[in-house]
């Protein structure tokens, strides 16, 4: 679309053409106000505040699309008349408990009703009684709520479940006379507000949804809040700290809302999550597995004496996860180069190894895209994720470019997920054969790649899978048919010319391609995807952990740099873990431990760890400054939302040689030949601004490097006979760290889909035991998990008493096992 001038108030606004004129008046810092609207989602039309004057005539600006030369006036007696009567209307029967409301403070419906001076009520009508409902960890209190749509619209539009609707309320009807005597939009909106209520979509008395809690950010009111924050605190006591999500490697912007414990107890406690919500969405862990911070009474010298030591005279490898900040790599980074210490982090190391050989081919140090790029597409495909619990982020991008862009997309993946299905009926969603996942990047680049650059030995070898077949069909014809019909009166002949149809017999060429089988989608599936491809201009590719775990992850890579190079793909590899990237970026890592081994919130010979179960306690996430690196590709800030009482890696550090009073001393010296760029911490913002823009911190440089066309054939991929599980987690858990938030905390099960039990002839809660071809065996519980469908099972990680390493030991994610069936309990 091309750009345009429109005006508004006086000011020249450079706008895209068609994009809503109330978010072209936030972008240029003109306030417009509105009470249903969410940016990125689409009008509601429900409160009808953001009514402006276009051209003449009365409009809304968050439904009036911009237009070249078109003058918008945000104010005038008649639209401020109108605005007021809205408010007092909003104001009838609204319960009067804002001293003990968890929104008061904070409530859109207290900040309007004094920013437009009402102060006396005009109207009146009877109430209705509206009890509140208890829906997990959410809670709505409906005679709060003003029907505003914010919670249906974003749940619909963001994050793609569709979980709530408005239901009839049973109010009291509007006398008619009111018609006369009120305004014309506050009666429109009125006779609305009388009529419908939040419910449950699905009708039942439970939400049945992923309860991210996006609903409860998006509220203006009081009316939806998280159940185990209803009632503790006041707004106007909580002190808000920005911080970037610990658990998933979206790293959206969060604050840590604190305050003291209690009166008798002056230590600050995490009380809720907020968030921008028009901006950053958070899913379910981020929003609830607040509290897992690492509680110690003070510093233990004689463990912290002993790791010293230990790292002076016997440490030969130092074994972590990518549960840590860019400093703490970096301090891990310069351990290794002053004492020689293997560094081992499987997670970030076949990630590193991914991007290395996707750079070789794709000729760029990092991926071209983001979660934004994501957002303003219109034809979006994901594959080798399982995208509604490895990244739910990444997942609500694909859903609002879909439904927000009149898009299409793709998603390709195992295990079939009825959630992200049910995304739009313009999403395909094919459930493919394990381990196809190299023929998935070759037929990406059949279907999509730019046969003119292509490499001749790559466009050669596309050929090869596809053949020309020959195929008789029947195909209707129409024919005309002359005969003579004697008329009965005048016994006079006329010829009359009939059409008829007939079916006929025709011989066409097919072009069959071999990929499609190869993957196991359905004959058609080409033909599906080229009719939603159909105005589509904007492409969006998201991959993930299946890749670079993948036993062909090398050529897969290389692979996925020619989609970037030759293709109109802006691609995202999601990161596993919250700073996978930039601890990639960072350590030179190893493959293999040495002797001895340091861990760090790993399993270790002396292990350091933030969850309180090692030799020697560290800080949580929650209670450290430093920055992360975003699948954003951004280098984000976080803050300490607690105290922590004992002793921290830079500590450690300091014993041994190295100087810097805090950790984030390390951030301005964090490499820039990797990207990142020489900025103090206390200098890097934390905000989105008025237009959207991520300001947080800074974007990680990408370079140039050589690259190369080579690529190999795809590999044979066997597959046994049996049961498969795959390692994940369910959406609401990615680590140990989230599931000692006590929101979140429960026991690990095998998860498997109603299909498993109704095949495998078993009960939700039976036990079974898993083995696999080396004898290794679990003794584990099913749990019935709805938001997966299809016969293979989840084996979770986020439960420590739940080993599942020895099923994945060559780092795949999918392993053949035997379920075999023990008791139900």
């Amino acid at each position: 679309m091309s750009d345009v001038l429109i005006t508004i108030d006086g000011k020249q606004c450079k706008a895209t053409e068609g994009e809503y004129v109330l978010g072209v008046a936030r972008r240029n810092g003109i306030f417009i106000p509105a009470l249903c609207y969410v940016t990125n989602c689409s009008p509601t039309l429900a409160c009808r505040l953001c009514l402006v004057d276009i051209d003449g005539k009365r409009a809304y600006s968050c439904n009036a699309r911009a237009k070249e030369g078109m003058s918008v006036i945000t104010k005038t007696e008649e639209i401020e008349k109108e605005r007021r009567a809205i408010m007092e209307i909003y104001d009838i029967n609204h319960p009067l408990e804002c001293g003990v409301c968890d929104q008061s403070g904070e409530c859109e419906l207290q900040n309007y009703t004094l920013h437009m001076g009402v102060d006396s009520q005009h109207h009146c009508i009877a109430d209705t009684h509206r009890p509140t409902k208890n829906w997990g960890k959410i809670h709505y209190d409906s005679s709060l709520c003003i029907v505003c749509e914010r919670c249906v619209t974003v749940c619909k539009d963001m994050i793609g479940e569709s979980a709530l609707k408005t239901v009839p309320r049973g109010g009291a009807e509007l006398d008619k006379s009111w018609k006369d005597k009120t305004e014309k939009d506050a009666y429109a909106m009125w006779n609305k507000l009388q009529k419908s209520i939040i419910g449950v979509a699905s009708g039942a008395e439970t939400l049945d949804c992923t309860q991210c809690g996006e609903c409860t950010a998006v509220c203006p009111v009081g009316a939806l809040v998280g159940t185990d924050f209803q009632y503790t605190s006041n707004a106007w006591e909580l002190k808000k700290i920005p911080a970037a999500n610990p658990h998933s490697s979206d790293c959206s912007l969060l604050f840590y809302d604190v305050k003291h414990t209690s009166i008798s107890n002056p230590e600050p406690k995490i009380y809720r999550v907020s968030s921008e919500h028009n901006y950053a969405p958070l899913h379910t862990a981020a929003r609830y597995g607040f509290d897992f911070h690492n509680e110690v009474a003070g510093k233990d010298e004689a463990a912290f004496n002993k790791a010293v030591e230990l790292l002076k005279t016997k440490v030969d490898t130092i074994a972590f996860d990518s549960y840590i900040t860019n400093e703490e790599a970096l301090i891990l980074q310069k351990l290794k180069e002053k004492f020689g210490y293997k560094l081992v982090n499987v997670d970030a190391k076949v990630y590193q190894d991914f991007l290395k050989n996707f750079a070789s081919t794709s000729g760029k140090s990092l991926y071209s895209g983001n979660l934004e790029s994501i957002r303003s597409s219109n034809f979006v495909v994901s594959f080798g994720t399982a995208i509604k619990t490895d990244s739910p982020n990444a997942g609500y991008a694909m859903n609002n470019a879909i439904g927000m862009n009149k898009g299409a997309g793709v998603y390709l993946h195992p295990v079939a997920d009825p959630i992200v299905s049910a995304y739009s009926k313009n999403l395909l969603s094919v459930t493919h054969n394990i381990g196809t996942e190299e023929a998935i990047a070759y037929l990406l680049l059949d279907l999509f790649g730019d046969k003119e650059a292509m490499p001749k030995s790559v466009v050669d070898y596309l050929a090869s899978f596809h053949t020309i077949e020959k195929k008789t069909i029947q195909e209707s014809v129409k024919e005309e048919v002359k005969e003579m019909v004697k008329d009965e009166e005048s016994g006079e002949e006329k010829e009359v010319v009939n059409t008829i149809t007939k079916l006929v017999d025709k011989e066409i060429e097919i072009d069959t391609n071999a990929l499609v089988s190869m993957i196991g989608a359905e004959a058609d599936l080409i033909e599906k995807i080229t009719k939603l491809l159909d105005k589509k201009d904007s492409f969006s590719l998201i991959v993930g952990e299946d890749l670079y775990t993948h036993p062909r992850a090398e050529n897969i890579a290389k692979l996925l740099g020619l989609i970037e190079r030759f293709t109109a793909f802006s691609l995202v590899i999601i990161p596993s873990r919250t700073n996978t990237l930039g601890v990639s970026l960072i350590c030179d890592l190893d493959d293999a431990k040495g002797n001895f081994t340091l861990g760090y919130n790993v399993k270790g010979d002396f292990t350091l760890s933030s969850l309180g179960k090692g030799d020697l306690s560290m800080p949580a996430l929650n209670q450290q400054e430093g920055t992360f690196s975003s699948m954003n590709k951004r280098v984000v800030p976080t803050n300490a939302a607690l105290h922590f009482k004992g002793y921290c890696l830079n500590d450690i550090a300091n014993a041994l040689g190295l100087e810097a009073e805090w950790t984030i001393d390390y951030t301005p010296y964090l490499p820039s030949e990797k990207g990142f760029k020489n900025e103090k911490f206390d200098n890097l913002p934390n905000r989105y601004e008025n237009d959207g823009t991520e300001n947080r911190g800074y974007a990680l440089s990408s370079f140039s490097v050589t690259s190369h066309d080579e690529v190999e054939p795809i590999a044979p991929f066997s597959t046994k006979e049996g049961d498969v599980v795959y390692r994940a987690n369910p959406v609401h858990q990615f680590s140990a760290f989230t599931n000692k938030a006590h929101q979140l905390n429960e026991a690990g099960a095998l998860y498997v889909s109603s299909a498993f039990l109704e095949a495998k002839n078993l009960q939700d809660g039976s036990v079974v035991t898993v083995e696999n071809e080396a004898g290794e065996k679990l003794v584990i519980a099913l749990k019935e998990e709805k938001m997966i469908d299809g016969l293979i099972a989840y084996l979770p990680t986020f439960d420590t008493k739940i080993d599942t390493t020895p099923f994945f030991k060559d780092g795949y994610r999918f392993a053949h096992v035997v379920i075999k069936g023990v008791s139900h309990v």
